[in-house]
């Protein structure tokens, strides 16, 4: 199991148990995403659309009153059909062990990522030339 804490979180002020290995950072990310049988994430835009173009089942709790993740990345995220969104405030350990259960049994269906966008603006900014 890997564990991404990001530049704010000090891997060495965790306590992981024996293979568990704990990063401030990976390098190409999306990869281990991809490959993974589940993600808990935090709910940032990248990281989930990440998922979602590997069809990969994920967890994902929104910052309280983030208005991007709380708002923009939930609605895009349930556009696509994509992760489950669990409220830190509220859920219990419980709760988020049968929610893992839950995602790792179902049938991934998420909406396919356009993955054309490079092209697509190559040719609208050729339209202008």
């Amino acid at each position: 199991m890997v564990v991404v804490t990001g530049p704010r979180i000090d891997p060495k002020s965790l306590t992981a148990p024996s293979g568990v290995d704990v990063h401030a950072y990976v390098d190409e990310l999306y990869r281990h995403l991809a490959a993974c049988d589940l993600a808990v994430v935090q709910g940032g835009l990248s990281s989930c659309m990440e998922l979602t173009a590997s069809r990969t089942p994920f967890l994902y709790f929104p910052l309280k009153d983030h208005f991007e993740q709380d708002r923009h990345v939930d609605h895009r995220l349930k556009r696509y059909r994509a992760g489950r969104r669990i409220d830190y405030e509220t859920v219990s350990i419980k709760e988020i062990a049968a929610a893992i259960v839950k995602e790792m049994q179902r049938n991934v269906d998420y909406m396919v990522v356009a993955d054309d966008g490079a092209a697509r603006a190559a040719r609208e900014i050729a339209e202008l030339l």
